[in-house]
């Protein structure tokens, strides 16, 4: 069974100033990902996934999957507000190779039980049964809980696994004690709890800090599978520190973008509406990275 192993960085998408693909970024962004990493998860909720077009996201995939060759797996995010454009999205990362599939639930309205098992069961159907197709779960952005029957009935229809982003450790114990198995993976949505999760027995991660700390965060991977949980709470803190210095940006994911930039990675933009990171903002981070020792 395919399976995610390491870490699986949710990969920002570069823009240019005018908010347009800015491919050269893209391309150098991947060729510094894909021989560091054990996996990309491209097109996500970093990657801006829900702010491009259909045939931008085609590009970013293709772009991608290109660079990086059978070096590691890409994960193609392919969620939208409805079946029509995910079926699209996600038989055309099927088609250019990408490892797996992974789509949000349908954003925007609130659906029911039988909505979703719908939208997922369009999605397999489409792509067949053997391409691996992963629930991500993001309460925050979808706007709705999955609940935990429903999650049931899910992996029962063929659904291959789930990206947990509930930030709740008893959720994740919960589909690790009740959902995972030989057929259906559980991979965690966040670097922020990868010690209790890996105490749980997962073996995935998907940080947003991968994009620019990838080091760092397979140096805590290999920490927690090698068991050695006392070194692994060491590295856990520090890449908490990590996300609380991400936080003095606006978001997150606007931290990412400075954090490359001062990295030397890449120098880019995120898309409008979004806004770089201020130079108050930058300085405030690069002078909080510098007494983290990390740079």
């Amino acid at each position: 069974m395919f399976k995610l192993q390491g870490v699986i960085p949710p990969m920002i998408t570069p823009f240019d100033e005018k908010g347009d693909l800015d491919v050269r970024s893209l391309e150098k962004l991947v060729e510094f990902l894909s021989t560091r990493v054990q996996g990309l998860f491209i097109c996500g909720s970093y990657g801006s996934g829900p702010m491009m077009s259909v045939q931008e996201r085609k590009k970013v995939a293709e772009i991608t999957k290109r660079i990086v060759g059978e070096k590691i797996p890409v994960i193609v995010h392919t969620g939208t507000t409805n079946n029509r454009d995910t079926v699209e999205l996600s038989l055309h990362a099927k088609r250019v190779g990408c490892a797996a599939i992974a789509a949000v639930g349908p954003y925007y309205f609130h659906h029911s039980e039988d909505s979703l098992l719908a939208f997922y069961s369009g999605i397999l159907t489409a792509v067949g049964p053997e391409f691996p197709l992963y629930v991500y779960n993001n309460p925050k952005f979808q706007g709705y809980d999955f609940s935990l029957s429903t999650m049931a009935k899910l992996k029962e229809i063929g659904v291959h696994g789930i990206k947990d982003a509930t930030f709740d450790i008893l959720t994740f114990a919960n589909y690790m004690r009740l959902l995972a198995s030989d057929s259906f993976d559980v991979v965690l949505g966040t670097e922020s709890m990868w010690l209790p999760a890996r105490a749980l027995g997962c073996e995935a991660y998907i940080p947003g800090v991968g994009n620019v700390f990838p080091e760092l965060c397979v140096k805590m991977w290999r920490e927690g599978m090698n068991n050695d949980f006392a070194l692994c709470r060491q590295t856990q803190f520090l890449v908490n520190k990590m996300r609380d210095i991400m936080y003095l940006a606006r978001s997150t994911q606007l931290a990412v973008y400075a954090m490359a930039k001062i990295r030397g990675i890449v120098d880019a933009f995120p898309r409008a509406p979004f806004m770089p990171a201020s130079i108050e903002e930058v300085s405030a981070i690069r002078h909080s990275l510098d007494l983290a020792g990390v740079l």
